[in-house]
Formats: C-alpha cells, structure tokens, sequence
C-alpha cells in the first residue's frame, strides 16, 4: 500500500508498515453488538443455528453452534423457554494494534441475571473480525460478577491496550496459555495457575470420578490456539492483563463388558458411529484469565471463568 493511503479496512499505512491505530470506532462496536444480539436471539428462539453461524466464533461459536444443532432436534418447534437477550450499560474496551485481526471487548449488564446479590453478573464479550471482508463475531463469552471485570489501562485517548502475545510484561505469555493449560490439567505442570475450580478443582474432580463401578473415564486434553481461536488480551491498570484462551478436550467412557455408555437425548444429534462399550466426548472450553505483571509475586495465572460445551459425540 502507498504511503499515508487509507485503506478500505481504515487502517493507516505508512512506508510499508501498519499504523497501530484503534481496532474499531464505538460506532462500529455499537452495531456490531446490536447485530449479535438480533442474530443470537432469532437462533436461540428458533433454535436454529444457521441464525447466528456469521455472527459467532472461536470458543463461543462452536459451542453455540453444536448446541443449537441438538436443540434443533430435539425441540424442533423452537425454544418454548425463549427469553430475548438485552444487554444494556456497555462499557467499550477498545484496544489500538495494527493488521489484522482486530478486535475488542464488550462489557454489559444482560437482563438474565438478577441484577442484585450473587445472581448479579456482566457479560464481558470478547468481538473479533479476521479481515476487512469478514464480520465481526462474537468470539468469547464471560460471565462474570460486577467486582471481578478488571479495569483496563487507557492512554489519554480512551483506548485500551492490547496484552503482549509473548508475555513481554507479563508474568505469563497470553500466547502459550492454552498449551500450558492442557499440560496443566494432565499433569499439574507449567504450575502457573493458581488453584481454584477451573484448575486444581477441576483435576480433583477428575480423579474422583476416573473410575466408576462399571465405566472408566479417560481425559485428553489439546491446546487450541491458531486461527479465530487465538488468544487475546488486554492490559489492566495493574500492569497484568484480562486474557481470553481457548482449549479442547476430549472424554472417553469405556463400560464394563455387557454394558454400553449412555448417551443422553440432549447429546443424541451430536452423535456419530455406534456405541458399542466406548463413547468419546469432544468438548470447547472459552476460558478468561487474569494475567499478574511481569515479577509480581504469588499466583501468575488465575482463571476467572470456563465456558464449555460438548460439540461432537463419536461412539465405538
């Protein structure tokens, strides 16, 4: 691109080279929000998910795209329970970095909740647009309690930073997350996670229910990383950093002999091949950390919320 030409993406370039420049207006991050909501509420009362397939991604997308999909089966008139998603009191982080992808994060009270008490929480939605041909989609959700959503650093401007992908001030490299998360819960090595129910908990409970009377439980866990699924973040005002990972896992129930796994109604339309005595389970987990900065002291990594779901069943 020629120098100082603005492109049609709306970004900068100069001698060759990407400004850093905001990812998005707030006019653009208002309609790509409002258009989430419309697309994610059709699917969820039509319980289709072709409604919202160009609205969703990442983590988020695929969980929410295998359950519309059973649902559909399921409950093929729609959702009798439906209820419209409103999201209101956003507040915009919007980072500035140059290229692509770009994104940036929505934080907003839905009317889900209770809006009082422990069933108080926010929706902090994590938008990313892979190209200046493609949408922006909704690539993570967090819900999370009003004290728990960090406040972000901001230039004089308003606009957020982005966390470094290589962890340059940070206790932990956002970019290697999602690999040390898989290790971690195998073996409890990187031991950078604090303990708690996304971490320790969750190895616990592992290991409690291995191994039942009659069915036997194995866990394989994979990073997830590349492509809409990359992990971002952005850099609080202590210096640490909010980031959003990903991860899949897979879970195998082998039955004792003369037995078979049960596969639930709700997981029936995920299903593919015949379950014999083994039925394999694979599942997306979108996960949001909070990142201590580079020499704190303590705890490097806590995960602050897990979001999952089963996106394909295959029997054997």
């Amino acid at each position: 691109m020629a120098a100082l030409t603005l492109a049609a993406s709306g970004c900068v370039t100069v001698h060759g080279e990407r400004a850093v420049v905001p990812t998005a207006t707030t006019d653009e991050a208002e309609r790509a929000l409002a258009e989430f909501t419309t697309a994610y509420n059709a699917a969820d009362w039509a319980y289709d998910p072709s409604l919202d397939a160009h609205r969703v991604t990442g983590s988020l997308g695929a969980i929410n795209q295998a359950g519309l999909k059973a649902r559909s089966v399921t409950h093929p008139d729609g959702n009798p329970d439906h209820r419209p998603l409103e999201l209101s009191d956003v507040r915009w982080a919007i980072p500035k970095k140059a290229g692509w992808p770009r994104w940036f994060v929505a934080d907003a009270d839905s009317n889900l909740d209770t809006d009082r008490g422990a069933g108080d929480n926010r929706w902090v939605l994590l938008f990313v647009r892979e190209g200046s041909d493609r949408m922006w989609e909704a690539a993570h959700l967090a819900v999370l309690a009003p004290g728990d959503v960090p406040a972000f650093r901001r230039d004089a401007d308003g606009w957020a930073e982005a966390a470094p992908a290589d962890g340059a001030s940070l206790a932990a490299a956002p970019a290697d997350l999602s690999r040390e998360y898989a290790a971690y819960l195998k073996t409890g090595e990187p031991k950078v996670f604090a303990a708690g129910p996304h971490t320790s908990g969750l190895r616990e409970n592992r290991t409690r229910i291995a191994n039942r009377p009659g069915l036997a439980l194995q866990f394989a866990d994979q990073a997830l990383d590349s492509g809409p699924f990359a992990p971002v973040g952005l850099v609080t005002e202590d210096g640490g950093a909010l980031v959003f990972f990903s991860s899949r896992f897979f879970e195998r129930r082998t039955a004792a002999q003369g037995y078979r796994p049960k596969v639930t109604p709700a997981e029936k339309p995920l299903l593919s091949g015949d379950v014999r005595n083994t039925l394999t389970k694979e599942w997306v987990a979108g996960l949001t950390a909070r990142v201590a900065p580079a020499g704190a002291e303590g705890d490097r990594v806590r995960v602050v919320n897990r979001m999952q779901g089963v996106t394909a069943l295959k029997g054997s």
